[in-house]
């Protein structure tokens, strides 16, 4: 008795060969093994983030929605970019061979000149400040560059919101010009120089045989510090609103809001472009990778431009 039973304890600790092991367990490992192969698979594939769909590792878009599931590199310099950007950031250069930069027409990506706008694909240099630039509008003077750029504002000038923001901006200007009246001695010297002046002007006058009638002193209207500085807010606020109606809104073309934004440009003002891509400031779109994302104008005024963002190499 004393023997089987030693019998059996042998058995139960004797170490079974793979070749003995059970079915189930077979089973079990083929399944860790299956399991260890998917994770490797789905490691070398690219899900989208938008429908789930499952991707080669090195697709820059989705090829169930076409949304971008990639980082792409720019040709020039090498930096990191993200999908859906035809302009690097770092280098500042144009980076689709397939589409034109000025009319944003489908190209083969050999074409010298584009087809539809006929613009040299090596870039245009403005005449009135000398800058190559690889958009329709100058990236430092906002220069319209082509035939296109050129037709498109003079549509936009004639536009209700466009003439608002420009008689806006004649009166910043002018706010800006006035020299308050800060003490009772300033506008007691102001009425001197107006009595001088007439005069003067009216002495002119009887000389050359003028009506004195004819002799216009012009108004100072001066006015003290605070009176002017509520002034100049009210403006900054209608200035502000009339901008916010000519913003860019969201669209499928890179190069159209870039042609838009710079049509729309009130002239006789220092503005900033901020784009709804990284919340940036730019000193135009044209330093922007994402521009059909949106954005807005801001008035800079007499600040400092160091926070713009594509001012800086």
């Amino acid at each position: 008795m004393i023997e089987d039973n030693q019998t059996i304890k042998n058995q139960n600790q004797r170490t079974v060969r793979p070749q003995e092991m059970l079915p189930s367990q077979e089973l079990q490992e083929d399944q860790v093994l299956q399991q260890a192969e998917m994770q490797t698979l789905r490691a070398k594939v690219k899900v989208c983030p938008y429908c789930g769909a499952e991707n080669e590792e090195e697709s820059i878009f989705c090829a169930q929605c076409g949304q971008p599931i990639g980082k792409l590199t720019c040709p020039y310099c090498g930096a990191e970019m993200d999908p859906g950007a035809d302009f690097c950031e770092t280098c500042h250069r144009y980076v689709r061979k397939d589409v034109c930069s000025y009319c944003g027409y489908a190209l083969h990506g050999n074409e010298a000149y584009c087809p539809e706008c006929g613009s040299p694909r090596g870039g245009l240099v403005c005449p009135t400040c000398h800058t190559m630039n690889d958009f329709a509008f100058c990236k430092k003077c906002g220069t319209p560059l082509t035939a296109e750029a050129k037709e498109m504002v003079k549509r936009l000038q004639k536009e209700p919101d466009y003439i608002h923001l420009q008689e806006i901006v004649k009166e910043y200007n002018r706010l800006e010009s006035i020299l308050p009246a800060c003490t009772e001695k300033d506008r007691l010297r102001d009425k001197k120089n107006d009595e001088l002046r007439k005069r003067v002007l009216t002495l002119l006058a009887k000389d050359s045989g003028m009506p004195e009638e004819d002799i216009v002193i012009p108004s100072r209207n001066r006015m003290t510090d605070k009176q002017l500085e509520k002034l100049k807010q009210q403006n900054m606020e209608a200035l502000a609103e009339a901008l916010e109606k000519l913003a860019t809104r969201p669209t499928e073309s890179p190069i159209m809001a870039r042609n838009y934004t710079m049509a729309c440009k009130p002239q006789g003002i220092r503005l900033a472009w901020v784009c709804n891509y990284k919340h940036a400031m730019h000193s135009s779109p044209c330093g922007c990778a994402k521009p059909q994302l949106g954005g807005k104008w801001v008035v800079l005024g007499t600040k400092s431009s160091s926070d713009i963002k594509d001012d800086k190499k």
